[in-house]
């Protein structure tokens, strides 16, 4: 349900790794300064069901 991608202004939902993709241009240092932690994963909810949503954020916990 979730895709894997850099572009946040979507219907659908989307899950990024900002130290690897938005804020990659930054060194470690400000990328810390900036409150992004290597483990931090930004959710933006999309028009999809809640249940559907749920759902899939279910599923991918569980692997991790």
């Amino acid at each position: 349900l979730f895709s894997i991608l850099a572009n946040v202004g979507d219907a659908k939902s989307l899950i990024i790794h900002p130290a690897s993709t938005t804020h990659s241009q930054l060194s470690d240092e400000d990328q810390r300064k900036a409150g992004l932690t290597p483990e931090l994963v930004r959710l933006s909810i999309g028009l999809e069901h809640v249940d559907d949503i749920i759902a899939a954020l279910d599923d991918a916990l569980i692997l991790i």
